[in-house]
């Protein structure tokens, strides 16, 4: 057969050559330049065309199987499958997922953005990405939307949650919420008190202290170590503790089960409720991940999860779990407020939920971010890490002085980075960089960030 695509792989790009191979046919497909139906050739004849190993092909194939954009027909070859390509092509796709956190005037063309809380959309550009979408903008608005959200995508995340989470979660237990900060600020809408005092993690999640600041909440600074949220020594008065036991943000510790029992009892024994965000909870690298503190005492939590760190934050879709008189209140009190969660993005979850492509993509990305985070530790080899266990960033300890410094002078040479002086209530503690590694285009790209963070931190003063 004849094959006239314009292929090449650049063994000086410090990008793997499967990756590279995989990457210019997936945008081939994406752009129409291969078309529904047409043959590949094999792995040995495009081996033999590249010079590259057949393994080499072979992975590069594997992995666009994975993403559903080639289809095996048995004894005859691999052929481009018939949904690779629609109307709309890739500016569709981008319309929907965006881009990362920061504002389009702060990352600049060519950047490399280092800073937490972003996952990777680079894998998101699939057929079964694309066909969830087409097929949930087919579905007619409602005229008086549940508050609590469809019923099918409920049915279909109370499922997804028991398998992956540990959360045993009947469907009259969640309700479908615009993410997880959205979550705690419905839930302490309909909770709290202006004046109420409330536990934050300290270091801790801005976002979250921005949504209870504005509800008039006292925050309470509650100090957290390399394991995560410190329960000795809690205050008795709190009304409400807000904490992120499965991957503490930003210090990253994993809250060990001795601590969950010990926090549990604490709220127990003071009538307090526990808010745990679980945004990140699917990734972790050195075991299995553990099961959400919901799991073990649902009468005290309230589980908040999201889809901004499987898939994007532009879809825009979380959920809220909680006992079941809670959850009422709670979805009386959102339609008293107005606030729903759009139906569209709810239907293209529920069908890449029922179809098991949101599992399949979990998968791969466990596996793509485990990739990353072992770039960026050997990268960073010698310099204090923690956190690196889990979910999609870690922290580079070093003096305060030397994390201003580097933040500051990284964007001069073209990456962004972020240190924990901003994740203080009060006065820092803690001095480091947050690495993250969702946000980078690929590996070869956090291999060059990475090594930047270290030629910084080493000529900083007083590093």
């Amino acid at each position: 057969m004849t094959f006239d695509l314009p292929l090449a792989v650049d063994r000086s790009r410090g990008v793997p050559l499967n990756e590279q191979l995989a990457g210019q046919l997936r945008a081939a497909m994406r752009e129409g330049r291969l078309v529904a139906g047409e043959r590949l050739p094999s792995s040995r004849a495009l081996a033999g065309l590249l010079g590259v190993s057949r393994t080499v092909v072979m992975e590069s194939y594997g992995q666009l199987y994975a993403e559903g954009w080639l289809e095996g027909r048995h004894g005859s070859g691999t052929y481009v499958t018939d949904i690779a390509v629609e109307d709309g092509g890739a500016g569709e796709v981008a319309a929907i997922t965006g881009g990362g956190a920061a504002p389009p005037d702060e990352v600049r063309p060519g950047m490399i953005d280092l800073r937490p809380g972003v996952a990777w959309n680079g894998g998101l550009d699939t057929p079964a990405w694309r066909r969830a979408w087409r097929l949930a903008a087919a579905v007619p608005p409602a005229v008086r939307p549940d508050p609590r959200g469809l019923p099918g995508l409920r049915v279909a995340l109370a499922d997804h949650v028991r398998r992956s989470r540990g959360v045993a979660c009947p469907v009259e237990r969640l309700l479908i919420t615009r993410g997880a900060t959205n979550g705690l600020d419905l839930l302490a809408a309909t909770v709290l008190r202006p004046g109420d005092r409330v536990g934050v993690e300290e270091p801790g999640y801005g976002k979250a202290r921005a949504v209870l600041r504005a509800r008039g909440m006292e925050m309470v600074p509650c100090p957290v170590d390399e394991h995560g949220l410190v329960v000795d020594g809690l205050p008795g008065d709190l009304r409400l503790v807000y904490t992120t036991p499965s991957h503490q943000y930003p210090l990253g510790g994993v809250l060990p089960m001795p601590r969950r029992q010990a926090l549990l009892a604490w709220a127990r024994r003071t009538g307090a409720l526990i808010a745990e965000d679980d945004y990140d909870g699917e990734f972790r690298y050195d075991v299995a991940p553990l099961p959400a503190l919901y799991g073990v005492d649902p009468e005290v939590v309230v589980y908040l999860g999201t889809t901004s760190k499987i898939l994007t934050a532009d879809m825009g879709v979380g959920w809220l779990v909680a006992r079941p008189d809670l959850m009422e209140a709670v979805a009386r009190r959102r339609a008293e407020l107005s606030d729903r969660t759009a139906v569209v993005p709810q239907e293209a979850l529920r069908v890449l939920l029922e179809r098991g492509d949101l599992d399949r993509y979990v998968r791969r990305m466990r596996a793509e971010y485990a990739r990353r985070r072992a770039v960026v530790t050997g990268e960073l080899a010698g310099l204090p890490l923690r956190g690196d266990t889990a979910g999609l960033h870690l922290v580079v300890e070093v003096p305060e002085a030397v994390a201003r410094c580097a933040v500051r002078e990284a964007p001069r040479r073209g990456v962004l980075l972020d240190d924990l002086e901003r994740h203080h209530l009060g006065a820092p503690r803690t001095g480091g960089l947050v690495i993250g590694y969702g946000a980078a285009a690929g590996r070869g790209e956090l291999r060059t960030a990475c090594s930047l963070v270290r030629e910084l931190v080493a000529a900083a003063p007083d590093s």
